[in-house]
């Protein structure tokens, strides 16, 4: 096995304000770019890692100030991953909503995932580091699956990562999608409860399905409009569950249009025809107290012209 030493010798380094509060093993994700992070809490249980000449546990939060030892890593040379394309940046330069010093936010498109792993080589994030590349700090502050398009955030401080991240666990920010049921929703309004529960099939692929020993969930589904066979809804999320909407919707006996995993396939098949090519759900607006100057603020994702032109079709 061909190998290669990160760091030729140990490094010391002292914790900033930037660095401050965040977990040590997390904060050597960012300093061993590449080290898997199996071994990297090996080599904190081992006593390598020290701070402030001590040894410390992989939950330690890290002060101003702290010094940390970090020795040096061996790990199996890899090959260079390709870069995002020249279309991939200019698609993301077109899709940034809003910026300032503290974040960024885009209307991701639909089809691109927004990290890369699991197959996929480069995602947004990678986009964005690229087509930023003065920015040393960009980071995702929440995920959106692949194929759901609309508000994604991305940190450019630590500190608006942190702060954000604490208001989505607090449940101190309004989410909205929009979605596209199949069949006529017997409400105007609806509020789900329904557990969700999380299984990693063999293949790696994850499925999530109703179940009382599963995490506490709840969406408010409003319809905005009918069609023929299908309604245009409003989903307002309180709980950020992995496929949440998608498995709610299908609990409600209306699953969300084009969605392959917890579809309906006729449905599927009959919009497909008309003109439907991906899932129809989008992240439509994010409302959230700003990290710098603590006031709300809201940001808003248009729907792709794809999904506009559909429903002039439908209607």
């Amino acid at each position: 096995m061909n190998l290669k030493k990160i760091n030729h010798s140990v490094r010391f380094v002292e914790i900033d304000a930037q660095n401050a509060g965040q977990r040590i093993d997390n904060f050597l994700l960012s300093q061993l770019k590449g080290v898997p992070k199996g071994h990297i809490y090996k080599i904190i249980r081992k006593g390598e890692v020290r701070v402030n000449k001590g040894r410390i546990k992989q939950t330690y939060k890290l002060k101003y100030g702290d010094s940390v030892r970090i020795p040096p890593v061996r790990l199996a040379e890899k090959k260079a991953l390709p870069a995002p394309g020249r279309s991939l940046l200019t698609l993301m330069e077109n899709a940034i909503l809003f910026e300032d010093s503290n974040l960024l936010a885009i209307n991701k498109p639909s089809g691109v995932a927004v990290h890369g792993g699991s197959g996929v080589s480069y995602g947004i994030i990678e986009a964005m580091r690229a087509l930023k590349p003065e920015q040393k700090f960009l980071e995702l502050i929440h995920r959106l699956d692949k194929d759901t398009s609309g508000c994604l955030l991305i940190a450019k401080k630590r500190s608006a990562l942190i702060s954000i991240q604490d208001l989505l666990r607090n449940r101190q920010t309004d989410k909205r999608y929009l979605a596209l049921l199949c069949g006529q929703p017997g409400f105007k309004r609806e509020k789900v409860t329904a557990p969700l529960l999380r299984e990693e099939l063999k293949s790696g692929e994850r499925f999530v399905r109703v179940d009382q020993q599963g995490k506490e969930s709840t969406s408010f589904f409003s319809v905005i409009e009918r069609f023929s066979d299908t309604a245009l809804v409003e989903v307002k999320i309180v709980t950020g569950r992995t496929h949440q909407i998608r498995v709610h919707s299908k609990f409600l006996g209306h699953n969300v249009a084009g969605d392959s995993k917890y579809g309906n396939f006729a449905c599927n098949k009959r919009l497909k025809d008309r003109g439907l090519k991906r899932l129809f759900l989008h992240s439509a607006q994010i409302t959230f107290k700003h990290p710098s100057s603590g006031k709300n603020m809201t940001i808003k994702a248009p729907l792709s012209d794809d999904l506009v032109n559909f429903l002039s079709i439908i209607k």
